[in-house]
């Protein structure tokens, strides 16, 4: 690290379970954003201005009125434009230091492609198919995937690390004929901050990850908003899960 950047990340270095080591872990690391919304926003800034080297951020949408209720990558200034050239405009004003690659919607090879290039992945979707595919891949290529959720005012984080053993992923939390693609905040609503909540729960554990210390938050948190409680489930490997047999 230079000066400059000795300056900019000083009180994470002062955090013992950080210290310089971690700190340069960070600049050397990799995550992969999918989802450049409302869970998307926070974690892209904190991740950024919190120093990891690069980010890609893949997203299909553009950017519209109804998304600045919570979106707060993006702005008044920015609409009609896609999500992903306006993370990275957001993303350079925040922290110059960060490399940040748009990507367009990733199927397929290319979802394969960007995942295998990461170092974590942070899953701030809003369908469940992306959800699983995004899992799948990471389990096959070992990558850890934080995934967030927020709809009307709960809100929920899921981490899962294929490096360990026994580790549940997420189609045993959710197996893929349990779940309902028509819950999205465009039919159902949600509180605007909550989104910052989830968010921001899944940069710390992406942070935790890439520079090594602390425990993960295995298992399934869920957040309250109306009652303003958090509650944990533990979430056991499902021997009949075919994503962890494949």
């Amino acid at each position: 690290m230079n000066d400059q950047q000795l300056l900019r990340y000083s009180r994470h270095i002062l955090v013992d379970e950080i210290g310089i080591e971690g700190q340069e872990k960070l600049l050397a690391s990799h995550a992969l954003i999918v989802g450049a919304g409302g869970l998307g926003s926070p974690a892209a800034l904190y991740l950024a201005t919190a120093g990891v080297g690069t980010i890609s951020i893949a997203d299909d949408d553009v950017v519209e009125l109804s998304n600045l209720q919570r979106q707060i990558l993006h702005i008044e200034a920015r609409i009609g434009q896609a999500k992903t050239t306006s993370a990275q405009a957001a993303l350079a004003v925040a922290n110059s230091d960060c490399r940040v690659l748009p990507l367009p919607r990733l199927e397929g090879a290319a979802l394969i492609e960007a995942v295998a290039k990461a170092d974590i992945v942070l899953d701030c979707s809003d369908n469940f198919t992306t959800r699983y595919a995004l899992n799948q891949v990471c389990v096959s290529l070992k990558k850890p995937l934080v995934s967030g959720a927020a709809i009307k005012l709960t809100g929920q984080l899921f981490v899962m690390d294929p490096r360990q053993n026994n580790v549940p992923c997420y189609a045993c939390l959710y197996p893929q004929d349990s779940t309902d693609e028509d819950l999205r905040c465009a039919t159902t609503g949600i509180l605007a901050p909550l989104t910052g909540v989830i968010g921001c729960m899944q940069a710390v554990e992406a942070i935790k990850l890439l520079a090594g210390f602390g425990t993960p938050a295995f298992g399934l948190q869920r957040y309250d908003a109306l009652t303003g409680m958090w509650s944990k489930s533990g979430i056991s490997k499902d021997p009949c899960c075919p994503t962890c047999k494949a």
